[in-house]
């Protein structure tokens, strides 16, 4: 198999399903992103639960997050492997629509299985976290994925050591397929003025 020339296109690198949800699973640290009203981008890393398909978070109601996500609901949640069992360099990007809830039937569901991911398992200390969690501020987050865009640093190893099934490869991003050409021509037309 060719070897890549450079690391540019690495979007062939991409997790299959299996993977994503197996990290989307196994990771519960997350960064969760937002724009300002004046369009700054903002991120805060949280706790979240994958249940679902759904990424589900939670906050207290007075944080700036809220507000911009009741105002702009486009939001992203990032979150890698790293602390997993599945070991470093590997990574998603969701892109998605947030919807900030209060109601007391998705708080009775969240609240426990949220506790008990947050404290690992334990119970004890989860009855002791959802003790606290239940107050009268507290929303739960809810992001509606519509895009992945994920990246396996262990295909792009193998690969560039030429060891990598081909099959193993994920289709290319239009950045990658178009884009970067578009860029290339344009660089080699204003290099060579």
């Amino acid at each position: 198999m060719e070897q890549p020339k450079n690391y540019e296109k690495v979007s062939i690198y991409g997790l299959d399903q299996p993977q994503r949800e197996q990290l989307l699973q196994a990771q519960r640290e997350c960064v969760f992103n937002w724009c300002t009203k004046d369009s700054w981008p903002m991120g805060v890393i949280m706790t979240m639960l994958w249940h679902g398909n759904k990424a589900w978070l939670t906050c207290s109601e007075q944080r700036h997050r809220v507000s911009a996500v009741r105002r702009n609901p486009k939001v992203s949640v990032v979150l890698t492997s790293k602390g997993t069992s599945l070991g470093p360099n590997k990574t998603i990007t969701i892109k998605g629509t947030c919807i900030v809830h209060n109601s007391r039937e998705i708080k009775d569901w969240f609240y426990p299985k949220f506790a008990l991911r947050r404290c690992d398992g334990d119970q004890t200390a989860a009855q002791d976290f959802l003790e606290k969690l239940d107050s009268p501020l507290r929303v739960i987050l809810e992001v509606r994925p519509e895009k992945y865009i994920t990246y396996d640093g262990e295909k792009l190893e193998a690969h560039t050591r030429g060891i990598l099934d081909q099959s193993k490869l994920t289709a290319m991003s239009e950045s990658d397929a178009k884009r970067h050409n578009l860029i290339q021509a344009k660089k080699s037309q204003n290099n060579s003025l």
